[in-house]
């Protein structure tokens, strides 16, 4: 079975909670990320908006380290073909026009009504919440969604997070089905 090929919108890089966990499962090869050098600019733009604490820096170095940990993720030329596509919000022809030429059969992003299905199937594409997307992960590959978390809370020792506490931070940031998934995987373990 071939892997999904995803295109992140940004507003999946950010919350960073969902960007890591998304980013754990593509370098790990549970599925094939794409984003673009726009994404990364609007993800990096909303965060400086919304916190003061976080430098161009900071971010610039997290975008490095994306694009090392998932190789061949940044699609490159798709300008040319945005100007041919149509979406409600001119402003996010980039993205579809990234997953394009990215291969990607999937667009993860919270603004589904941005990417209308008759307006993204001719591309062989579709528009999926990333509570969904991850909750496919949960059914279809429990074991590497868990994997997935435990390298997560492994790597976040500042502060520590238990595991309650990382389904509660993926209630927050709005992925209230996977963190339930998630939820249910330990208590199975658990019993």
């Amino acid at each position: 079975m071939a892997r999904v090929v995803a295109l992140l919108d940004a507003c999946v890089l950010y919350p960073a909670p969902i960007r890591d966990l998304l980013i754990q499962l593509a370098k790990e090869g549970v599925f094939q990320a794409r984003w673009s050098n726009e994404i990364h600019d609007e993800w990096i733009r909303s965060v400086l908006a919304d916190r003061d604490d976080l430098t161009p820096a900071q971010l610039a170095r997290t975008r490095t380290l994306m694009d090392k940990h998932v190789p061949d993720a940044c699609v490159m030329g798709h300008a040319e073909l945005v100007p041919m596509l149509t979406l409600p919000d001119p402003g996010d022809r980039h993205v579809l026009a990234a997953a394009i030429v990215g291969g990607a059969t999937t667009i993860v992003t919270f603004n589904l009504k941005d990417f209308p299905d008759h307006l993204t199937a001719p591309h062989d594409c579709r528009a999926v919440h990333p509570d969904q997307f991850l909750l496919e992960f949960a059914v279809g590959a429990p074991e590497r969604l868990m994997a997935a978390v435990r390298a997560i809370l492994a790597r976040l020792l500042n502060p520590p997070l238990s595991f309650d506490d990382y389904i509660n931070v993926l209630h927050r940031v709005r992925l209230p089905r996977t963190a339930g998934a998630l939820a249910a995987m330990t208590d199975d373990i658990s019993s």
